[in-house]
């Protein structure tokens, strides 16, 4: 384990540090007599306690030295949808690490141990390839780490990564499933250790912890300033032959950012070095163990570095026992009614698109059945892409980027295909004596559809409707990945800490919302429905 920190014993070796830095071409690019804009900076964050927290103290940074605009884009779903956000202009900053920077974006094999060596050629690589700038560290190493329980492996004599690779045949690992794919996690880990497991899964990283304490699983991946090592009495295992490269915590940003905001480098260079590995791991564990909002750990946190004035009566020290009024259950309970109008208008306006689109193709299809093969398969097609994946894939379409827009187009996409294909099926299956005998009383083709074909399928389009919409309120909560609110805050937030009544607040109404929805419809489907169509003929 590497711990930057070595390199930097006092102050004056932290300047030597900014200094090489800013040798090595921190400064490159930026105009002398740039001009400020009005845009708001868009802050991100990944999906777990430390980036969160780090993305909060940038935000509160920026807001209170100088006049920029802020805005959070927090608990994005994962390394790469961060890094093609902020590559296409999604997000202006968010904080990365060198060892994710050098394997799992650049892809780069070679084996590296020094965190300055790391930092310079990261810094180097990204500048070059991508036009993004590492800005100087927050001084710790959060590397990945893999941990047992202490009492487990203090039993078995397991103290570091090799004397876990015997053990393995008869251990089960569950780990992240970022790490179970990146190469240096899981892949890279087993081969280099030649760990074999008796069992290998992917799971939620927050799940694991539970996971460990009633023995589903036996060792996972940890972060090494994680503040749950702490609260589920669990010991990182030593990476004796030093399979894990540096992973130091730093802001990054896009070049032209830097260029739009000609005082953003200096306020994120009064960050450096404030961070040590301990001081960290105390940070996530007010939020992980003690319950405390991001914002209020983000708070204390520079009020105690004189970052910002100290607000009369607000203690700088982070207390054992919360305030209830600045707990994460009671800020998300203040924002509830908020997330619920972002989920419903996330559904409503990708439903309306859906019906404006697939109702006249689902009447086009059935009159042209040639054609009805092909729609429908692509539908389905689009169907069966993995939600995330397909939110994710909407960021680098020019237009969509991040958030609302691109969250309404992938949720547009599966709303699709249940209204097609039942208004499809609906005016298909209107019974063709019917529609001889209009014919025959001299009704055109255009009669027959308004007044005898669409009364005869509401029932069926409606039917598609309802299951779009259900679909769609669901699927929004996964919206909440790439930076579009709604309820999917509440979920994805409750799962990172492990928090099963926050999860609830955010599932419980996400389904009775469902539920009303459905039933509205439902409603609406009766005053659609042609009187006698939907009851025996007497």
């Amino acid at each position: 384990m590497y711990n930057p920190l070595i390199y930097i014993p006092s102050y004056t070796a932290r300047a030597v540090w900014v200094g090489l830095l800013s040798i090595c071409g921190i400064h490159v690019g930026l105009p002398a007599a740039a001009q400020e804009i009005s845009r708001p900076l868009v802050v991100a964050s990944k999906n777990f306690t430390e980036s969160r927290i780090l993305g909060e103290i940038i935000a509160q940074h920026i807001e209170q030295n100088s006049t920029y605009k802020v805005v959070r884009k927090h608990g994005l779903g994962g390394t790469l949808l961060c890094f093609s956000a902020l590559q296409h202009g999604g997000v202006d900053i968010y904080v990365e690490y060198t060892g994710t920077g050098w394997a799992t974006i650049l892809k780069n094999s070679q084996k590296i141990t020094d965190p300055l060596q790391t930092f310079l050629l990261v810094q180097r690589q990204f500048r070059e390839q991508y036009a993004i700038e590492w800005l100087a560290p927050f001084g710790h190493n959060n590397s990945y780490g893999i941990a047992m329980l202490e009492s487990k492996a203090k039993a078995m004599g397991i103290r570091n990564l090799s004397d876990l690779a015997k053990h393995a045949p008869n251990l089960k690992l569950g780990v992240s499933l970022e790490f179970l794919h990146r190469a240096d996690g899981y892949p890279g880990l087993q081969q280099f250790y030649g760990l074999n497991f008796a069992q290998v899964r992917g799971m939620e990283h927050s799940l694991a912890y539970p996971a460990l304490q009633s023995e589903e699983v036996d060792v996972t991946d940890v972060y090494t300033t994680d503040g749950n090592l702490k609260r589920y009495a669990l010991v990182a295992l030593t990476d004796d032959q030093l399979f894990f490269p540096p992973y130091t915590a730093a802001p990054i940003a896009r070049i032209q950012t830097l260029r739009e905001y000609p005082k953003l480098r200096k306020l994120l260079q009064q960050l450096a070095f404030r961070l040590s590995e301990e001081r960290m791991q105390t940070l996530n564990f007010a939020v992980e163990d003690q319950g405390l909002d991001f914002a209020v750990v983000a708070k204390h946190f520079i009020q105690e570095e004189n970052l910002i004035p100290r607000n009369r009566g607000v203690s700088s020290q982070i207390t054992p026992e919360p305030d209830p009024a600045t707990s994460i259950l009671q800020v998300q309970n203040d924002q509830i009614l908020n997330l619920i109008v972002e989920h419903l208008t996330l559904t409503g306006i990708a439903v309306g698109l859906a019906i404006i689109f697939a109702l006249p193709l689902g009447i086009i299809v059935a009159r042209y059945k040639s054609i009805g093969p092909i729609a429908l398969g692509i539908a389905g097609v689009i169907q069966t892409i993995p939600s995330l994946a397909l939110l994710a894939l909407m960021i680098p379409i020019p237009g969509l980027g991040l958030g609302y827009n691109a969250a309404i187009a992938a949720l547009f996409l599966y709303a699709i295909l249940p209204i097609l294909r039942n208004t499809y099926t609906g005016i298909a299956g209107v019974d063709a004596q019917l529609i001889e005998a209009a014919r025959g009383l001299g009704l055109t083709e255009r009669q027959i559809l308004w007044h005898v074909q669409l009364p005869l399928a509401v029932p069926t389009i409606m039917a598609g409707i309802r299951t779009s919409t259900v679909i769609s309120i669901g699927v929004a909560t996964l919206a909440a990945f790439i930076g579009a609110g709604g309820l999917g805050e509440l979920i994805i937030t409750g799962l990172q800490l492990n928090d099963h009544t926050l999860v609830l607040t955010g599932a419980i109404p996400a389904a009775l919302l469902a539920l009303l929805v459905d039933s509205s419809l439902g409603l609406t489907e009766r005053w659609a429905t042609p009187r006698g169509l939907s009851s025996p003929a007497p």
